[in-house]
């Protein structure tokens, strides 16, 4: 659970957001009256009209309250020609929200906001700095020019490995756009330096920016939190960080197979897979390990579960990051 002193700087982080927004809005008023004068009139007319609405509704002057709304459509209608005649679009001068879903409140419903539950999911597992890794990482950032042309992947169907990794980025795409919708787990294995990370940094990036929460670890930091509730340990936020594990929309888990492994790895392994399965939750994991690898590593609760819930996504060929490494050096 975030201390009181880490939940206020976050709402102080609102209350900024929501001034600077503000003051957004106002320079487009402003803009939007310097080119369009008339657009000021109508809206000093709105405000006319609203006082007088009030007074007729408690004066019961029902057909007085139908034309006054029917003189304020009108004045709508004519605001938004203008707008649009002078090359604004329709909602220039709405208010401007960077979370539309709670208006930059950080509640929405009576209920923590996506937005809100991803900046505290940024504070509690320490992931400030993974927003510098998905500035480089992203989908817009994605290429396919280091896969091998030659390599081929299928050689019956002439696939090369860059042709697969074009079909993996598009199913990558898909699945970051359909997410809300369909959600799902994915799990990318092959050699290191074959594109798991990346591609996982892409979906994270995508989903974040559709505030989504996402919790990014590595599978040494999983277990290090799991471990750490069992055994008690960091008590004051143990179970928040263990029921964000559980409950975020999604769970990435990269590099599994680097921790130690023991039989209390297999059973908090089966226990976080399996209970966010129960919840329908959606869980990405990248491994150096192959099927057979993780049949032997893990046990067999763990390798079903995978085998029937997973789209499995293998990766191929050598570690590309010494081809970018090398191109970089010749430019």
């Amino acid at each position: 659970m975030l201390n009181n002193s880490q939940y206020d700087a976050l709402m102080r982080g609102y209350q900024k957001r929501q001034l600077e927004n503000r003051h957004r809005q106002e320079e487009r008023i402003r803009e939007a009256y310097r080119a369009l004068p008339e657009l000021e009139e109508i809206d000093g007319r709105f405000g006319e009209l609203a006082l007088l609405q009030a007074k007729k509704l408690l004066g019961g002057e029902k057909e007085a309250l139908a034309q006054l709304h029917a003189r304020i459509g009108e004045l709508k209608k004519r605001k938004t020609e203008l707008l649009e005649a002078g090359g604004f679009a329709a909602d220039h001068m709405e208010p401007v929200y960077t979370c539309s879903v709670c208006r930059d409140t950080g509640y929405a419903d009576g209920k923590k906001c996506r937005c809100l539950r991803q900046a505290e999911i940024a504070v509690l597992y320490g992931q400030s700095n993974l927003e510098h890794v998905l500035a480089r990482e992203n989908f817009a950032a994605a290429t396919c020019e280091y896969y091998d042309k030659t390599l081929m992947v299928n050689e019956k169907k002439g696939v090369s490995q860059y042709d697969y990794m074009k079909t993996v980025l598009a199913e990558c795409r898909a699945y970051a756009e359909d997410f809300r919708e369909k959600g799902g787990n994915l799990l990318f294995c092959g050699k290191a330096g074959t594109g798991k990370t990346f591609l996982t940094n892409c979906i994270a990036k995508a989903l974040l920016d559709d505030a989504a929460a996402v919790i990014y670890l590595t599978a040494q930091e999983l277990f290090l939190i799991l471990s750490d509730r069992r055994f008690d340990r960091g008590a004051e936020d143990r179970e928040e960080r263990y029921q964000g594990i559980l409950d975020c929309d999604l769970l990435i888990i990269d590099d599994l197979g680097t921790e130690f492994r023991n039989s209390l790895v297999n059973s908090d392994l089966f226990y976080c897979l399996n209970g966010r399965a129960l919840k329908g939750a959606a869980t990405i994991i990248s491994t150096n390990l192959s099927m057979n690898g993780i049949r032997e590593h893990y046990s067999e609760r763990i390798s079903s579960r995978i085998m029937s819930s997973y789209r499995i996504i293998p990766l191929f060929g050598e570690d590309i990051r010494i081809k970018k490494r090398m191109k970089e050096k010749r430019s």
